[in-house]
């Protein structure tokens, strides 16, 4: 029996947008997958990435906009299925918020599946949100 290989975390490590959209289909994260430059181009614009690595294969990501002093908005977290459950999500969180600092509000949307998952990592459940929802 082959043993797995470690998870390793990289920093702003742009994966490639096959990368993603496999990952991103693996772990059901309703994204643009069937839009591979809409996917490079997300990441393009992204100033915080946190990637997860078992191998040379992309299990998990964090992607954020922030502006390093106020806010960042977590935009994607994803984990591979096969994966859940393995501390990989928390760990992406940490290393996002460790990179942030103290100053720096961490705060997201929710998938509604996901919606159990935020509290257990650390993230209060907000009233007070509004949205303008994206025509395409």
């Amino acid at each position: 029996m082959e043993k797995e290989s470690a998870i390793t975390y990289q920093l702003d490590l742009i994966p490639s947008a096959e990368q993603v959209i496999e990952l991103y289909k693996n772990a059901g994260l309703p994204r643009p997958v069937e839009d591979a430059a809409r996917i490079e181009k997300m990441y393009q614009h992204s100033n915080l990435v946190v990637t997860a690595w078992q191998g040379e294969e992309l299990v998990g990501v964090s992607r954020c906009i922030t502006d390093w002093a106020w806010s960042c908005y977590l935009a994607d977290l994803a984990v591979k299925t096969a994966c859940h459950a393995s501390g990989i999500g928390k760990e992406l969180i940490r290393l996002t918020k460790e990179k942030l600092g103290k100053e720096c509000m961490l705060l997201l949307l929710s998938v509604p599946g996901a919606m159990e998952y935020y509290p257990k990592v650390g993230f209060t459940k907000l009233d007070n949100s509004f949205i303008i929802n994206r025509e395409q």
